[in-house]
């Protein structure tokens, strides 16, 4: 008997495995059903394990724009952002000396745009003689801390915009270029001149963007921003803090319950600047510890920014590993701003078309 019980129970053991392998495989697993490859996954969708159980989670970002419409000022819309999104894990020394600084991206600016993030966080250094994409400190870029000419990077931009002629990307300058005109050069050489969106028609004063559907129209789908001031005269890049807010970045913007504006930004509930960008990443970027705080963490933090910023939801939501989370993560995010901008609901995809007024499906709210 203790035979026929020991067969039993490993028939038993064995139907079980071939019921799960025949429910779930093949590309027919649905968001946060168990898989054990990305080939297991529906699209949009891959196989990651947080801290647990390996699950299917999102891996694309709502294209709002599609979803809905993009009838609306650029400033009413939200966009996914990638903190230094030059500083990707694996990339190759172009210097010849090991490097010696953090990652905070795992896939290439070309997978992040392809993927659904629409403003790039770069830091733009003189080095060599060029322009460097650099993770270092006291404005100084060494071999040992950087990552590749921004070219390079640049070059991904316009492929992605050259492609892709109704979506619009934004560049967010940490700039520590002195050469005069040394931005202008890299951004013409890298063929990006043709889309850029002029300082002229940036709004002064809180007021609304132009409609996104006339910067399609008009070709002007790149944004870029610096952080030095005098460049917006010189150079016609715009100075970020002259049109938008921002929150502390690093640990001291990640404390629960509290949002305040970082050193160079205006307060967030300044409403002469008409865009927002909430930071959620750690001083140290922690890979392992990425899949939780872009989760529930991330959107707590949207919705006390949002009071914080006199009642106004974030533009451009901005972290680290951006695809890493317990299952919807930082497209779960964004589709929360999105949805609260373009009609007051919890969830973009829980809009009714035409609606702007709280008008939300029932199946989302």
């Amino acid at each position: 008997m203790a035979f026929f019980g020991r067969m039993f129970h490993l028939i038993t053991v064995f139907v079980l495995m071939i019921k799960v392998a025949i429910a779930c495989s093949n590309g027919e697993c649905k968001f946060l059903d168990e898989c054990s490859s990305n080939a297991d996954c529906e699209a949009g969708l891959y196989c990651f394990s947080c801290l647990a159980t390996s699950a299917c989670v999102r891996s694309t970002a709502t294209n709002q724009f599609n979803l809905l419409n993009n009838s609306l000022p650029f400033n009413k819309y939200a966009f996914l952002t990638t903190h230094n999104s030059f500083a990707i894990e694996g990339e190759p020394s172009h210097t010849g000396v090991p490097r010696l600084t953090f990652n905070n991206q795992e896939d290439n600016v070309t997978q992040q745009l392809n993927n659904g993030v629409r403003a790039l966080m770069l830091d733009t250094y003189d080095f060599e003689g060029d322009v460097w994409l650099c993770h270092s400190f006291k404005g100084q870029c060494y071999d040992y801390t950087a990552f590749e000419p921004a070219i390079d990077t640049l070059r991904e931009v316009e492929a992605f915009l050259s492609a892709n002629p109704s979506e619009i990307v934004t560049v967010i300058l940490e700039d520590y270029v002195q050469t005069p005109n040394g931005l202008t050069k890299v951004f013409t050489d890298a063929g990006l001149m043709k889309y850029w969106f002029p300082v002229s028609k940036m709004p002064k004063n809180g007021g609304d963007w132009p409609l996104v559907s006339e910067m399609v129209a008009n070709n002007q789908r790149l944004l870029v921003f610096t952080s030095i001031r005098s460049k917006e005269q010189s150079e016609g890049i715009a100075y970020q803090w002259n049109y938008m807010v921002e929150n502390q970045y690093g640990d001291d913007g990640m404390k629960a319950g509290d949002c305040f504006n970082r050193g160079e930004s205006s307060p967030l509930n300044d409403t002469s600047k008409s865009l927002v960008l909430v930071n959620y990443f750690r001083s140290v970027p922690m890979k392992s510890l990425a899949c939780v705080q872009n989760s529930g963490n991330l959107i707590d933090m949207l919705h006390t920014c949002h009071d914080a910023s006199g009642n106004r939801w974030a533009n451009f939501v901005a972290v680290d590993y951006y695809k890493r989370s317990e299952g919807g993560g930082t497209f779960q995010a964004v589709d929360t701003s999105n949805g609260e901008l373009l009609c007051g609901c919890n969830n973009v995809h829980s809009c009714v078309p035409g609606s702007t007024s709280g008008n939300c499906s029932s199946l989302f709210r």
